[in-house]
């Protein structure tokens, strides 16, 4: 059942796309934009970069600690950067592959009430997401990169996150992506919002974790 047909419980707050139904959650449909608002792309550029960082941090440290090689230490980080120019490149080049494969817009339905919020994509670009995925894992296969067939694997079959309000520890509104990130230990999940939607979604989310302050 689409959203805008389930029915509709009387509530006082009056939004954009968010709708209270009589089950007494709150629903909404958010059509992403993905070349007007670049959120996957930063996301995606954001784990390499942790993930590069992360390695020069630890294998710097041992090699400073054990030579006290300055000159290493330089060279390591001019190769470390040259990767994360790489890596930029390539996100760039997957988004455009996913923008178009996806006619610019990623697709997400949103459920949400009083103990979680659910971000789930919507089915029939789900369809698509598995079959990019597939080819993904059968590429990683014949190159025998067993990490690049994981992640196609893992990918086709995922098509939602949930974050319970009583795990989550960090609620950050990004407002000019009508982005809020909802942050577990070991989960993090983005919720698109409609500006007009924006505030209420926020501090209904927020006054619902009891460990976010």
């Amino acid at each position: 059942m689409n959203i805008k047909d389930r029915p509709i419980a009387d509530n006082n707050y009056e939004g954009a796309e968010v709708r209270l139904c009589k089950d007494g959650k709150y629903r909404w449909k958010y059509d992403l934009n993905m070349i007007k608002n670049p959120i996957i792309a930063i996301t995606v550029f954001k784990v390499f970069f942790y993930i590069i960082l992360a390695g020069f941090l630890i294998f710097g440290t041992f090699m400073y600690a054990i030579h006290g090689d300055w000159n290493g230490l330089w060279g390591m980080a001019k190769a470390a950067l040259l990767v994360l120019a790489i890596f930029a490149g390539l996100t760039i080049l997957g988004m455009l592959v996913v923008v178009y494969y996806y006619k610019t817009k990623y697709i997400v339905l949103f459920e949400m009430d009083e103990n979680e919020i659910k971000h789930e994509q919507e089915p029939m670009q789900f369809k698509k997401a598995q079959k990019m995925a597939a080819v993904t894992a059968a590429a990683g296969a014949v190159s025998g990169s067993f990490t690049t067939a994981g992640a196609g694997m893992l990918a086709a079959s995922h098509n939602s996150s949930t974050s319970p309000f009583a795990h989550v520890r960090r609620v950050r509104p990004i407002r000019w992506l009508n982005t809020i990130k909802v942050n577990q230990l070991l989960n993090h999940n983005q919720i698109y919002v409609p500006k007009e939607d924006f505030d209420f979604v926020y501090e209904f989310i927020k006054s619902h974790c009891p460990k976010v302050k």
